[in-house]
């Protein structure tokens, strides 16, 4: 159990997102229930069957503090995850000098790069050639583009490398930088999730008709757990945290957002696309005896609830199975932001912190009538509902793998 290791707290986090590119930008939109999904017009004139997506309109990558050569070899998402990570070690009063030793690692979650892979061949075919090929999509290209790019940018000495989990990837990457704490092997690892969210990397996800056409109100598209949800809405950007070792971050002054009591893991071992709900259940009871302790000391499941008919009625019932009926209160805060897939599990983490930081939990938007499986839950809906204490936050991607944390914001 993580009682009887070091203890983990986090005191830096950081985000790009939909909901904005500043932590107190990002904590009033949670406040005040506001959407960030809207309409890509790029996506309709390439004949996508739904340009409904989150929409990140307060950042520009000229304005992130790099040079044109660094940028290089950097996709736009990399750019938004060295943003964040900035973010959350300024949060965190962390400099340079104090995170360029072997005692500091570096861990994110992603599973795609398609811009840059779908470019390399456009210019390809343009030029008859690879010669048009700049050199820094070698580095663009590659699945681990955020991790190598800031490793070199950060000087970080310790570990570093990518997890790809599909959705639960941001997820994962919190909880094993976790261990890695724990467990004595960092005492401070920077993590998180990013998503890149241009159209390139989705089209498959639409030729699968699995967005919502809600295309008169996208505000409206993205309804975790509502009888009348009809498919999922793109999102991304990019999450960062800063994990470090309890005792050396109270040593040093720092200001503690929360402590990781909790990880757990599983898979479902059954489907590419279609969640059972007992690998979620399983991870969510494997957080709960790593962290010792029992469902009711949970105050707030922030659920993963991407407004898919299946996806969100096995998550339902796995609640429902570990904390019984209406025992607990669930949020979906995807009603918002969308679904930021590779990040989502990190950008929940970040969400949670700046409402339990504000005292307040976020209201699930669009949530008005209950199916059947949704209808077990104590879903919140009050804008003004009580901050969260400890809060568990799920997350589930493709092949069935999923990912469980549980944070205690009040330590």
């Amino acid at each position: 159990m993580r009682h009887s290791l070091h203890k983990v707290a986090v005191t830096g986090i950081g985000i790009v997102s939909c909901l904005g590119s500043q932590l107190d930008v990002v904590q009033q939109h949670l406040r005040a229930g506001k959407s960030g999904v809207g309409i890509d017009p790029q996506r309709e004139a390439v004949g996508f069957f739904s340009p409904i997506t989150g929409c990140i309109t307060d950042f520009s990558v000229e304005d992130a503090g790099l040079t044109k050569r660094q940028r290089k070899t950097m996709p736009n998402f990399a750019v938004q995850s060295y943003a964040a990570v900035v973010q959350s070690l300024e949060k965190a009063n962390l400099g340079l000098s104090d995170i360029r030793n072997a005692r500091t690692g570096l861990l994110f979650g992603n599973d795609s790069t398609s811009r840059a892979q779908s470019e390399q061949v456009a210019l390809t075919r343009q030029y008859g050639s690879t010669a048009g090929i700049g050199s820094g999509y070698c580095f663009k290209a590659m699945n681990s583009t955020i991790t190598l790019n800031l490793n070199v940018l950060l000087g970080v000495q310790g570990a570093s490398w990518t997890i790809s989990s599909a959705c639960s990837s941001g997820g994962h990457a919190i909880g094993q930088a976790a261990d890695l704490i724990a467990l004595g092997r960092q005492d401070r690892v920077i993590c998180g999730g990013a998503q890149e969210i241009n159209w390139e990397s989705l089209c498959s996800f639409d030729a699968l008709e699995a967005f919502s056409r809600r295309t008169d109100a996208p505000h409206l598209a993205s309804r975790p757990f509502d009888a009348a949800r009809d498919g999922l809405v793109p999102s991304g950007g990019a999450a960062a945290v800063v994990l470090e070792r309890y005792d050396l971050a109270v040593e040093r002054g720092a200001r503690i957002l929360g402590v990781i009591e909790g990880y757990g893991f599983s898979s479902d071992g059954q489907d590419l696309c279609r969640p059972n709900g007992a690998g979620l259940q399983a991870a969510m009871q494997s957080a709960l005896q790593e962290a010792g302790m029992t469902p009711d000391q949970i105050d707030l499941v922030s659920a993963h609830a991407t407004s898919t008919p299946l996806g969100d009625n096995a998550e339902a019932d796995a609640i429902a199975a570990v904390f019984g009926s209406k025992s607990v209160r669930v949020t979906a805060l995807k009603s918002m932001t969308g679904h930021e897939l590779w990040m989502s599990g990190a950008s929940q983490l970040v969400y949670t912190l700046l409402q339990a930081d504000g005292g307040f939990t976020a209201r699930t938007l669009n949530f008005e009538t209950p199916d059947e499986a949704s209808a077990k839950l104590n879903i919140v809906v009050d804008e003004n509902s009580d901050a969260p204490g400890r809060v568990m936050l799920n997350s589930a991607g493709f092949g069935g793998t999923n990912a469980c944390l549980i944070v205690n914001t009040r330590s």
